[in-house]
């Protein structure tokens, strides 16, 4: 007798949507009150209360948006959360001003000019908020007909619309019976047709036919039959930036030039031409400027080119809010031989509002990596916890939140339910920080290729001499 095999079907997955845990997933906003005085702990934010609270000034200085070509350089140690407070300052603007984030080294990469890129750049920062009255018919369907006459191929009917005051019938061309279809609209639906385009857009099913037995899916929306004359005049608004007008109107393909990614060099004269007409606009109150942020993370990777170019730029009517940061010191500026702080030039250092970020404390990075947990779906002993604290205290904050997730997967490898101090002490020792990395290239320097002995004076900076965490403790 054969035996009989069970086969289970395998878990089906939706790939349609794919969800990633970033480094600053967790960040909501700055964590600031009314009065921006900024929370302990708040919306994904711990700490850093001088520079949050700095970061919230900055921001009340966009949100008003008459402030143009003021630079902002956020300066502190590396895993101080200078990135985290630019994300914050994104979240807490909203999606309709707009944010820029780049790498400084990112525009070496890139096939156009330094400037050219770094323009793009401060034009992607800049939205134009357009105003256009166009007019609408909306109102309740009472009744759709359609006309199959046989001796004429297309198809014609009548549309009866209503609102709360009044009813009326339209005569519907076969493009417009199309889109009815195309849309599936049906009697009891509230509609809006765009005269201009003939567009159709469904707002919803009426409350008058909520009752109906009808086959609703639970993603039905129910809205009230609209009230007054069915044509009226809606003013809609849509934001584009700058950068999106210059690739329109400098490439044969148009609008299709930003899905390709082809925008190239964009000559000046096309971008006068615009800043002109986007003045004519907003002098006839057709449009408004939104100066938005464009923040350069690891600015003292540019050269000294760049930063002439952004001296000027800053200047001019057209700059957005520019937030860098940096993580260096007195550092060459690059592209010469001469030093700088934060190896910036002192003529754009003194143009720049400085905003200091300091190591956070034992409690602090506690709070931080509970919020990683939580947003990582770890479960953790408040004893693992504490030790991965002690580890972010004696190495980086950076690399106790990457051991997370390495702990989770050890912790579910012998069928745990909760991370556990023995989860962190395996994963500690299976991947080493930067000091213990250290300490062993000094062991076995003479066994690596092309390798030369670290000078006394180096020591410190890397953290020789510091001895391993015993976990045991």
């Amino acid at each position: 007798m054969a035996a009989s095999i069970t086969t289970s079907a395998p878990e089906v997955k939706d790939l349609t949507r794919m969800e990633r845990v970033g480094a600053h997933s967790h960040i909501r906003g700055l964590g600031l009150d009314d009065a921006l005085e900024p929370r302990t702990a708040s919306q994904g934010m711990v700490g850093q209360m001088q520079a949050r609270k700095a970061a919230g000034v900055i921001l009340e200085m966009i949100k008003d948006g008459k402030i143009a070509g003021r630079a902002v350089l956020m300066a502190g140690a590396p895993g101080t959360g200078k990135t985290a407070i630019a994300m914050g300052m994104a979240q807490a603007l909203g999606p309709d001003v707009p944010f820029t984030m780049i790498a400084g080294s990112e525009i070496f990469s890139l096939e156009m000019s330094k400037t050219e890129a770094l323009t793009q750049a401060l034009r992607r920062s800049i939205g134009v908020r357009i105003k256009e009255e166009t007019e609408l018919i909306e109102g309740e369907v009472v009744e759709v007909q359609i006309d199959r006459n046989p001796t004429n191929p297309g198809k014609t009917g009548k549309l009866t619309l209503k609102t709360t005051e009044m009813e009326t019938i339209y005569d519907l061309g076969q493009k417009m019976v199309e889109s009815l279809n195309k849309e599936k609209v049906m009697a009891g639906d509230v509609i809006t047709i765009d005269k201009a385009t003939g567009k159709i857009t469904k707002l919803g099913r009426s409350f008058a036919r909520a009752r109906d037995y009808d086959a609703m899916g639970p993603e039905t929306r129910f809205v009230q039959c609209p009230e007054g004359e069915l044509q009226r005049r809606k003013e809609v608004v849509h934001t584009v930036t700058l950068h999106e007008i210059d690739v329109i109107n400098s490439r044969q393909q148009g609008f299709l030039a930003l899905f390709s990614g082809d925008t190239g060099e964009i000559k000046a004269e096309v971008r006068e031409q615009i800043n002109n007409k986007v003045a004519e606009w907003r002098e006839e109150g057709k449009s408004e400027i939104v100066p938005g942020v464009l923040f350069i993370d690891e600015v003292h990777m540019l050269d000294i080119e760049c930063f002439s170019f952004l001296n000027r730029a800053l200047e001019d009517d057209w700059a957005p809010i520019v937030i860098m940061a940096s993580n260096r010191g007195i550092t060459r500026i690059r592209g010469t031989k001469y030093t700088s702080p934060h190896g910036i030039p002192i003529d754009l250092l003194d143009r720049l509002l400085i905003i200091g970020t300091t190591p956070y404390s034992e409690a602090e990075i506690r709070q931080i990596l509970s919020i990683r947990c939580e947003e990582e779906d770890v479960e953790m002993t408040e004893d693992a916890r504490e030790a991965l604290t002690k580890i972010g205290m004696q190495t980086s904050l950076r690399y106790a939140i990457h051991l997370i997730t390495a702990a989770n997967l050890v912790s579910r490898k012998r069928k745990a339910a909760e991370v556990d101090v023995e989860d962190i002490k395996r994963v500690y020792h299976l991947f080493l920080d930067e000091k213990r990395s250290v300490e062993y290239l000094r062991e076995y320097q003479q066994e690596f290729m092309f390798s030369e002995d670290i000078p006394e004076s180096q020591q410190n900076t890397f953290g020789l001499g510091l001895k391993a965490m015993d976990m045991s403790q």
